[in-house]
């Protein structure tokens, strides 16, 4: 098994390689800096990253290149693509690649989506998602533009309204160990809960908030007026610390905290990449086919990440 890292000098990226190579998987890093890269790819020319491909059994994105043609490319080659991205549009789109796709891989998806399939596949729905960032964090600015992309953006919600992003908050209860301050989450399009609400035809509804107060108001503020985003801080203010979280109906929860969100992303697609069943993917397939909680616990605990089931 040979895993080509698309972005692997990044935030994400960068993680990944080492925890891969931890485990003495043979890794290659993949981007425009010929300083950095093992191998150069241009993604901006998805129809030319053939050459890259040789030799490799997966391809893991963690550039924030959004373009199906570099699955696409993968498929034609029997090369398992994974994706760490969250945007529904473009998620959905993979849904559609024939070949070999494995979604939602990550901390959200990823993390939240395995917690919420657990809570579902029990029983236990609706479900609600909160995801807990840390605004101070400095990701790559793939991450950054995500968010403020979203600002002004409308999805459709389970009840068949549409709902603004950073709109309707929510309140929601963190545990204490989890050191993260309390104030109300905002409805945010997360690719999962449109997946999960199809899959278990009970309603899923995703909520994001930033560790810092000013930072979360700012983009509540920002949706009704997204034109200034351009005004918006490329760094927030806050921290580094993280806390997910899936909240049944009936008040069950699972829920993890952390430092690091791109560690912790990069730790949930190791534990996607170094399974065996991802090697045997033939078609479109979502981390919740793959992976359960459980088994990810010792992982998780050995990256400082602490995982509860109330």
């Amino acid at each position: 098994m040979s895993v080509l890292v698309l972005g692997g000098y990044g935030a994400v990226g960068s993680h990944l390689v080492s925890l891969l190579r931890a485990q003495e998987v043979p890794v290659i890093t993949a981007g425009r800096d010929p300083a950095r890269a093992d191998r150069v790819v241009d993604l901006t020319a998805p129809n030319r990253v053939g050459d890259a491909l040789t030799g490799v059994s997966t391809v893991v994105n963690c550039a924030g290149t959004e373009d199906i043609r570099l699955a696409e490319a993968c498929a034609e080659r029997g090369i398992v693509f994974v994706e760490i991205s969250a945007t529904s549009e473009y998620v959905q789109a993979l849904e559609g690649v024939d070949g070999p796709v494995v979604l939602g891989v990550g901390l959200a998806p990823g993390l939240t989506t395995l917690f919420a399939a657990d809570l579902l596949a029990q029983g236990h729905g609706p479900v609600d998602i909160m995801i807990g960032l840390g605004s101070g964090e400095h990701h790559g600015a793939a991450a950054t533009a995500w968010t403020y992309r979203l600002l002004g953006q409308r999805f459709a919600d389970p009840d068949g309204t549409t709902v603004r992003n950073f709109t309707a908050p929510a309140r929601f209860a963190i545990p204490e160990e989890a050191a993260y301050p309390l104030f109300p989450a905002l409805r945010a399009d997360f690719a999962d809960q449109h997946r999960l609400t199809r899959e278990f035809s009970v309603p899923v509804r995703s909520y994001l908030r930033m560790d810092s107060r000013l930072a979360t108001a700012g983009l509540a503020a920002l949706t009704w007026a997204p034109a200034l985003r351009v005004l918006a801080p490329r760094h927030m203010p806050g921290g580094d610390r993280w806390v997910v979280l899936a909240r049944a109906a009936d008040g069950q929860t699972r829920s993890a905290t952390g430092r690091g969100q791109s560690l912790a992303t990069a730790a949930v697609a190791a534990a996607v990449v170094l399974e065996p069943a991802h090697r045997e993917t033939t078609a479109p397939t979502w981390i919740h086919q793959l992976l359960e909680v459980g088994p990810l616990r010792r992982d998780l605990a050995a990256r400082g990440i602490i995982d509860q089931q109330r």
